[in-house]
């Protein structure tokens, strides 16, 4: 079984300031710091450190050439990432001292994807691969239309969430996975956790859903139930690729012959050891520390 990502590639810019920057203020930084993100590349580098046969597809600049090597260094194959001589996608990260993150994107070649190429990345893959998309890239929709007409099993994470989310197919999608922002807002709803997952399951009756919570940990509706996974505490260093660890090593898990229950259960242990560390695909756990 083959997975596919197929999303964005990001070369990021890490500020480390004492506090997010105000309207009109100017902040000097302790440290910047330049490495290999995007959710789509974040994603590959989880599911090829939790051992999945993992494919990366998606659109750089020259200037992202070393975004390429450091997913190869991972064991992701690279062979349908285009590299152009535009820009690569970027994003500048304000890291505050409380370890959370504010986050600007410029899409760069992520939003320069052709229908051709999304013919010519899908024609290597088929009934039973599964595919994993975010929404940093275009032709979201038509990339899920045809990865279904080829038998393809759909994840899908509408981050960052917007409103032509609601303009896609998603009930071609098979295991969708929100934050409880982007799940409120599928849902319309304002209540709490479980009335959210509960409002998006009666929507979307047909997939099986996950939404993460933070620190409140995460939760599961659809064939096996109704199931609630805490957080394992650990120390919080920066919390940027945590979102992307969870999604990779449950899908890893899951895919592997995993109970929903443990899958959640090692997400979130690999996704708690990636927020001790920093950076983004550099502080994903390898298999051999999350599965033990």
């Amino acid at each position: 079984m083959k997975i596919l990502c197929y999303g964005s590639l990001n070369i990021d810019m890490i500020f480390s300031v004492p506090h997010f920057v105000q309207a009109g203020e100017t902040l000097s930084s302790s440290s910047l710091k330049k490495s290999a993100g995007g959710k789509g590349a974040n994603q590959a580098a989880a599911l090829a450190k939790a051992g999945c046969d993992t494919y990366m597809a998606g659109k750089v600049g020259e200037d992202g050439r070393f975004l390429v090597e450091v997913l190869e260094s991972y064991s992701v194959d690279c062979s349908n990432v285009v590299i152009t001589g535009n820009p690569s996608g970027q994003a500048i990260i304000q890291l505050s001292s409380d370890s959370q993150n504010a986050i600007i994107l410029l899409a760069g070649e992520n939003k320069n994807i052709k229908e051709a190429e999304v013919d010519n990345v899908l024609s290597f893959f088929g009934k039973g691969d599964w595919i994993v998309l975010q929404n940093e890239i275009n032709l979201v929709d038509k990339i899920m239309e045809k990865a279904k007409e080829r038998g393809l099993k759909i994840c899908f994470n509408p981050a960052p969430f917007d409103e032509n989310i609601r303009d896609l197919p998603l009930d071609l999608v098979d295991l969708l996975i929100v934050n409880e922002i982007e799940g409120a807002a599928l849902a319309s709803s304002s209540g709490d956790f479980t009335e959210t997952i509960k409002k998006l399951s009666s929507k979307y009756p047909e997939q099986e859903i996950i939404m993460t919570v933070g620190s409140k940990g995460s939760y599961y509706c659809g064939k096996e139930g109704f199931i609630y996974q805490p957080i394992i505490d650990c120390p919080v260093v920066d919390t940027t690729a945590a979102g992307d660890t969870f999604i990779g090593y449950y899908l890893a898990s899951y895919i592997s012959g995993y109970s929903v229950k443990e899958s959640l259960l090692y997400a979130t242990k690999a996704s708690g050891i990636a927020v001790s560390r920093s950076g983004a695909m550099q502080s994903v756990p390898i298999k051999e520390e999350v599965f033990c």
